[in-house]
């Protein structure tokens, strides 16, 4: 098939058939959240996987046929790919239409000698890179793939295995790079949703593309990692309860403080038997 077919035809379906589980949910956390408005410029990051490339589509669409007035940028750092994977990464942004912009860091050369919560470290390190590159361009906001999926294991997994009750928010202001902020347009949608999109289409993205990833053969399983486990434990209680995965995202919104022990707000922990 060649090229300006096959985009035509993946463009058409992002709004009519894959309307109901991508479009329909990514348009409607934007309004929900606010998310993008009049006058934005937008840095969407490209990591190379599935669902930023996914949110690029989107985010292109959203221009051409929604509402909102406002510019997208797209950047993609290379922290250290191998050649096979930033190849890779051209190829799709080339094949999808996407003119991505690409910049250069060490991230993984100073990371691969930490031992400990080397991962936590590198997103840490990449967040700052996006900031500080997309601000350069002028952007006042960076846009990232985090989906539904996401959000709910993130919850799950604070809980299990770090004693605290947080969510993944779907903006958040930056702290460090003033007038900026973080939005995660695709945090209604679900990770299999995006899947299918991908396989439909015959496409095929990076998974998990660090040097300690590469050093593992299986594909599927690259690392055994909290999240992993966090996904499986979802899954199986998904077979007893269907609604599971809705209930977990429904609790980020139904906090009731007066039933719980204690509450951070702005850093300071608040008790319940401060005002028993």
């Amino acid at each position: 098939m060649e090229k300006s077919v096959f985009l035509k035809r993946l463009e058409r379906d992002l709004i009519k058939k894959d309307r109901s589980a991508l479009w329909s949910p990514f348009t409607k956390a934007v309004r929900d959240y606010s998310l993008i408005n009049e006058g934005d410029r937008v840095a969407v990051c490209i990591s190379g996987g599935k669902d930023s490339f996914l949110l690029a589509k989107l985010i292109q669409e959203l221009q051409c046929h929604g509402p909102i007035d406002f510019e997208a940028i797209y950047l993609s750092m290379d922290p250290g790919y191998a050649k096979r994977n930033r190849e890779l990464i051209e190829k799709n942004a080339s094949l999808l239409d996407i003119p991505v912009t690409f910049f250069s860091s060490d991230i993984f050369e100073n990371v691969d000698v930490i031992e400990k919560n080397p991962c936590y470290i590198c997103a840490r390190m990449r967040r700052g890179y996006l900031y500080s590159r997309a601000k350069a361009m002028g952007a006042n906001k960076i846009a990232l793939g985090h989906h539904f999926d996401d959000v709910i294991e993130t919850i799950l997994m604070g809980m299990l295995y770090g004693g605290q009750f947080q969510t993944m928010m779907p903006k958040l202001r930056s702290n460090n790079f003033e007038g900026m902020e973080l939005i995660r347009p695709l945090y209604y949608v679900r990770e299999d949703d995006i899947k299918k999109w991908r396989d439909s289409n015959d496409l095929e993205f990076l998974r998990c593309a660090c040097r300690f990833t590469e050093r593992n053969d299986n594909e599927e399983d690259p690392m055994d990692s909290k999240r992993l486990e966090t996904k499986k434990i979802i899954r199986e209680l998904k077979k007893t309860n269907p609604y599971i995965e809705k209930n977990i995202f429904k609790s980020a919104q139904n906090v009731n403080l007066k039933t719980v022990l204690a509450y951070k707000s702005d850093g300071v922990k608040h008790f319940f038997t401060d005002d028993y």
